[in-house]
Order: C-alpha cells, then sequence, then structure tokens
C-alpha cells in the first residue's frame, strides 16, 4: 500500500501503488474538466470494517440490513486497496443523490478509461444497495496506465 494522502475528512488514506496513480490521473483528468473528485475513503482493514459494523449493530440496526451497506470483514473490496469512495463538493458522501451530481457523469463516462468502474449499480447481483460512490480500481487497467506514463516520459 501506498500513501494516497487525506481524503475529504483529512484522514490519511492509502491505495496500491496502480490504483493510486489511476486515481491520480483520474483526479487530474477530472479537473482539467472543471470537476472536482474528493476521496472518502480508500483501503480499510479488518479491524475497521469490523468495527463499522459492531458500531452499527450497537446502535441497533438488523444485521441483514447493516449487511446491505456494508460488506462483513473480509469480503470488502476496500480491502483491496484498489476500492474509492468518491464524493464531490456541495454533495454529502456518500448518498446517493451524488447519481444526480456532474462528478458522477463524469464518472459514468470517463471513469473506465483510468481503469475503474462503479461496482454496486442498481439492482446488482451481490446484494448491496446501489453506491454511486463506490468504485474499484481493475489491474487488467494498470498495464494501460503504466503504458501511458511510460509513454509520457519518453
Amino acid at each position: 500500500m501506498t500513501d494516497a494522502g487525506p481524503d475529504c475528512f483529512d484522514r490519511p488514506q492509502r491505495l496500491t501503488p496502480e490504483a493510486f496513480a489511476a486515481w491520480r490521473a483520474m483526479r487530474e483528468a477530472a479537473a482539467a474538466d472543471g470537476v472536482v473528485l474528493l476521496m472518502v475513503s480508500a483501503f480499510r482493514s479488518l479491524d475497521y470494517q469490523h468495527a463499522l459494523i459492531a458500531g452499527k449493530l450497537a446502535k441497533g440496526q438488523e444485521l441483514a440490513a447493516v449487511l446491505r451497506v456494508n460488506a462483513p470483514p473480509g469480503f470488502s473490496e476496500h480491502h483491496t486497496g484498489r476500492a474509492v469512495d468518491i464524493g464531490t463538493p456541495d454533495c454529502p458522501a456518500l448518498q446517493q443523490e451524488f447519481d444526480r451530481s456532474p462528478a458522477f457523469r463524469w464518472l459514468e463516462a470517463r471513469a473506465g478509461d483510468f481503469g475503474f468502474h462503479m461496482s454496486y449499480p442498481p439492482d446488482n447481483p451481490f446484494g448491496i444497495i446501489y453506491e454511486p460512490w463506490h468504485w474499484l480500481f481493475t489491474e487488467s487497467a494498470a498495464d494501460a496506465i503504466q503504458q501511458e506514463t511510460d509513454d509520457d516520459e519518453r
């Protein structure tokens, strides 16, 4: 894992080196198009994921409801260091209304160019709620990003 800088809450975040390079390139491309992408969350440890779920259960939420929002420890894409929850100014973090933002429209059109895809679209087969903010970098895209970087350095 590599330091990915602070998230929008000023908490330190980490990603795999490939995912971080792709995130940085995607964020810069969005900025060039006048769109601000903010990192809300990235890598999560098993303990952090457990604490998220335990906290919700302690507040009285039903386990089935919690597991529609948070994958159990060991099953979250955040454990891979390749998942990024994305936000934008003037839109509450981790809310479905993100899908009405210019940032989401930009991601729909361009995130694939950087190796990211939305993991949990509406009615996804994983049983997770629709999360327009959750995007996963796929390793297969790492080669394309690296090739582009190599070409720029020549």
